[in-house]
């Protein structure tokens, strides 16, 4: 089953410092790498700011356009991970991985299949 793995941090840890962060970076390298020996990973995307963001809502044949994002949280989405996992459980082993889940969380969402 195909699940998707939503990363939620506080935008403050999402900045990478002047120079970037290393060490930060090499746990999502090191990540990416196991899960793609593993077979589970299909793609992942890490996401711009929030500042660049633009919700969309129609309300009454009315486009409403704003500019960041849709709800006002301490945490926003910064990127995520698609899987392939056979189950829930291995799903959550999968995003206990994930080196935002130290200090944001990361929900894991399964798939509609169409």
């Amino acid at each position: 089953m195909r699940y998707a793995l939503l990363i939620c941090a506080e935008e403050s840890f999402l900045s990478d410092p002047p120079g970037g962060d290393d060490a930060r970076m090499k746990g999502y390298l090191a990540f990416q790498e196991e899960m793609a020996a593993r077979g589970v990973l299909l793609g992942g995307e890490r996401l711009q700011p929030m500042a660049t963001a633009t919700t969309v809502r129609v309300r009454h044949d009315d486009v409403v356009i704003a500019d960041g994002p849709f709800a006002e949280t301490k945490e926003q989405m910064a990127g995520f991970y698609l899987v392939d996992c056979k189950d829930l459980d291995e799903a959550i082993e999968v995003a206990a991985k994930i080196p935002a889940a130290l200090y944001g969380s990361i929900e894991v969402r399964p798939i509609w299949e169409m």
